[in-house]
């Protein structure tokens, strides 16, 4: 005889995808990818062409396995169980994420806060100084370090910031389209915050170029330079990936997918980018104004 929950699977309904080898081909492609950049670094074999490889498999695997996901999705495979379950895994990698970024800014806390200063400060607390004429303050390159110019927060960093917050603006206005089954809305929304994104970047790319060839602002700068460049560069390629997310998901919007009632792919996105402007507001405190 049959239980009360047999008669009802959709309470308990949960997907399972049949046996893939999509991860163990993406496994190789990030495999070669890796190699090829060993091969680079010394100089042995055709290191570029490995990696070109590698970036190809990687590329033509996630293409395939995201548009069986979405085909999945779109068939009605994912349920109330799956789509808490995703929600769920989002939320622990924009926590892993949160992680990366803190230990970024602890180094940076680290090295202006604690490291800089005592250093400076060795010939007061101690009687002796490994470098008389460091002086111990920020920015700085560190003792015998390359002359620069330190950024400035006003220009490109602040029209940056303008952007990235009216790029979460319009993707919340995106949003309340979509929950409203209002097509234009969404599409407009992701547009505009398509292009600030994009547009983000490409300032980005132009401070970057300014940094190197007027400022003399480098990786080499010592440890304003290098922390500077790991947490800019780093923000900007987080910014790179969620830009390619939004291009996925527009496309997706004008074919017509999402619902206001299943729509997770797209609060996915949206998520993990009101998180890229929460870093660069954090980012543009510690590392260009402060």
């Amino acid at each position: 005889m049959k239980t009360s929950t047999e008669h009802a699977p959709s309470a308990h309904h949960y997907f399972v995808p049949e046996p893939s080898l999509y991860p163990v081909i993406l496994s190789a492609g990030m495999f070669l990818l890796a190699l090829g950049f060993v091969q680079l670094l010394n100089q042995f074999g055709a290191g570029g062409w490995t990696m070109l490889a590698g970036t190809a498999v990687i590329i033509g695997v996630l293409f395939a396995w995201f548009g069986k996901v979405i085909g999945e999705s779109q068939s009605g495979a994912y349920r109330d169980w799956e789509d808490r379950s995703f929600r769920h895994g989002m939320i622990w990698f924009i926590g892993t994420e949160v992680m990366f970024f803190a230990a970024f800014f602890g180094a940076l806390f680290y090295v202006r806060v604690l490291s800089v200063p005592a250093l400076g400060g060795m010939e007061a607390a101690h009687g002796f100084s490994l470098w008389p004429e460091f002086a111990g303050t920020w920015p700085t390159s560190g003792p015998k370090g390359v002359p620069f110019t330190p950024m400035g927060a006003w220009g490109i960093p602040a029209l940056n910031t303008a952007l990235l917050l009216s790029s979460g603006a319009t993707i919340t206005w995106a949003h309340w389209g979509l929950l409203r089954n209002n097509r234009r809305q969404l599409i407009l929304g992701l547009a505009a915050t398509v292009l600030l994104g994009s547009v983000f970047l490409g300032f980005q790319a132009w401070e970057y170029h300014h940094a190197y060839t007027e400022l003399g602002l480098t990786m080499g700068a010592g440890a304003y330079g290098a922390t500077f460049f790991m947490l800019t560069g780093f923000h900007g390629f987080h910014v790179t990936l969620g830009t390619i997310m939004l291009i996925v998901i527009l496309l997706r919007s004008i074919s017509g997918h999402f619902t206001p009632q299943r729509h997770f792919a797209f609060e996915g996105v949206a998520w993990y980018w009101h998180f890229v402007d929460v870093v660069w507001l954090i980012l543009f405190v510690f590392v260009y104004w402060v």
